[in-house]
């Protein structure tokens, strides 16, 4: 069964490469400095979450939560994002004074604070994914403000892959929508693990409980069939501030936090740091007889002293020494960069996967994998293209595409593919990196799908209506 996320083409200034990179590599990957216990939700349950902010730490105590925003047309994203930034504190003077002489009304439009392109000024809609970094006391942020129109719904793909958080809003006057049913689908596709569901333009609905509980009850249902495992409900308008930053006084009958409050205290803890550890070879380098493999950690830790297997050859042998930053450590962890000395003189290459003999990933030349078709050509069974997973290109084909028999720009599918070599890979459910890859045409190395290992494609978007 595939999922037509859109019949429109994809914007004229956005490519699929572009689109697929930021997924899979997460060019935006920073190292976090310290990281919280995960969390113990209920499974499927959409919750209002009563939370008090804790005592702030210092600076060098903040750690980094990547998020993003989600929602259909007019739901108030970027006005949300906006008024996120402005108060608390993190936009600068000479910015909020050139967004105050481009708005038309009597005070600023925060909306022009992340809608940067001048189509999207002109059309008052989000066309690119604009990425935003600031920080409070308590954390650091990277938020992905994504697109609302069905046209660009391949862009929240790319906001929402390397995200630990995804906000996604509800018109409250009119409630949930097919937009919003297509954000979760591809929330719980992508694994994101944490969701916020935010209620927003309370104001224009004289900020009755009763429409809130009911948009709740709504996205319950959804949520329970997609299985995502958590999300925090909260009533908002972020035109006039409520509930953003500081606690609305005119909805008494909410006792949980602001999405300022919920984003700096959800926990930020996922199979980066908690997983196996899985090193990519990227680049062996030789210093007189000694071979040294670098790469970044991918997940887990490595120590000197353990017993790894390098595949998909399969042999065995013993971290000897690590360098990280060019000076000797015991440890590497992700997503650490560093340098593996091996005990054994065996053949290791760039595309090779070092991991804990304890622990191997599966090997195999057959993939079954959850994609995103993100280019104007259709992809068909039979087609040869190259699988990019981690550091290993190899040649693939296509075996198989469920439902239709191909894939157009935009829709999600399952399909089947067969590699020319053996490839050492996760399920994506147990690690968003080397659980996913994409698929690049051989003829002029442009991309034209992303493909996550293992999971399951969602069905149509009105599934749940």
């Amino acid at each position: 069964m595939t999922a037509d996320l859109t019949a429109l083409g994809q914007p004229p200034h956005s490519t699929a490469h572009s689109t697929a990179a930021l997924m899979v590599r997460g060019i935006f990957q920073e190292a976090r400095s310290r990281l919280t216990a995960g969390s113990g939700a209920q499974k499927g349950r959409v919750t209002p979450m009563a939370t008090d902010r804790p005592s702030e730490p210092t600076a060098a105590e903040a750690d980094l939560l990547r998020w993003a925003t989600a929602g259909s047309v007019d739901d108030g994203k970027s006005t949300l994002v906006g008024r996120l930034l402005h108060d608390s504190k993190s936009v600068l003077a000479d910015q909020l004074e050139a967004v105050a002489r481009a708005s038309s009304g009597e005070g600023p439009d925060l909306a022009l604070l992340t809608d940067g392109l001048r189509a999207e000024r002109e059309q008052g809609i989000t066309i690119d994914v604009a990425y935003r970094y600031f920080a409070t006391p308590r954390r650091r942020f990277i938020l992905a403000d994504t697109p609302g129109h069905v046209q660009y719904t391949r862009n929240m793909v790319t906001g929402a892959s390397t995200a630990t958080l995804t906000v996604i809003l509800v018109d409250a006057r009119k409630g949930v929508v097919e937009q919003t049913r297509r954000h979760a689908a591809v929330a719980a596709l992508l694994r994101v693990p944490h969701v916020v569901l935010a209620v927003n333009k309370m104001d224009l609905v004289g900020y009755e409980e009763s429409v809130f509980r009911g948009i709740v009850e709504e996205f319950d249902r959804i949520v329970t069939e997609l299985g995502i495992p958590e999300v925090t409900a909260i009533p908002i308008s972020a035109l006039a501030g409520d509930n953003v930053v500081e606690k609305s006084t005119r909805m008494d009958w909410y006792d949980g936090p602001t999405v300022l409050a919920h984003l700096e205290t959800v926990p930020v803890a996922d199979e980066v740091t908690d997983g196996p550890a899985r090193f990519p070879v990227q680049y062996v380098i030789r210093s007189g007889d000694v071979r040294l493999y670098a790469g970044q950690l991918a997940s887990g830790a490595l120590r000197v002293g353990d017993r790894v297997t390098v595949l998909p050859s399969g042999r065995t042998t013993t971290v000897t020494g690590i360098d990280v930053l060019g000076e000797p450590a015991e440890l590497v962890r992700s997503p650490q960069s560093g340098a593996l000395r091996l005990a054994d003189d065996i053949d290791v290459s760039r595309g090779d996967l070092i991991v804990p003999a304890a622990a191997l990933p599966a090997v195999s030349r057959d993939v079954e994998a959850a994609v995103c078709h993100l280019h104007e050509r259709p992809l068909k069974p039979g087609d040869h293209v190259l699988l990019k997973h981690t550091t290993r290109t190899v040649r693939a084909v296509v075996r198989r595409i469920n439902g239709p028999g191909r894939l157009d720009l935009n829709e999600i599918g399952q399909v089947a593919l067969r590699t020319s070599e053996r490839l050492a890979f996760d399920r994506y459910e147990d690690s968003r990196r080397t659980g996913s890859f994409v698929l690049i045409d051989p003829a002029d190395g442009s991309t034209l799908t992303a493909g996550m290992v293992g999971a399951t494609a969602p069905g149509p978007p009105d599934a749940a209506a």
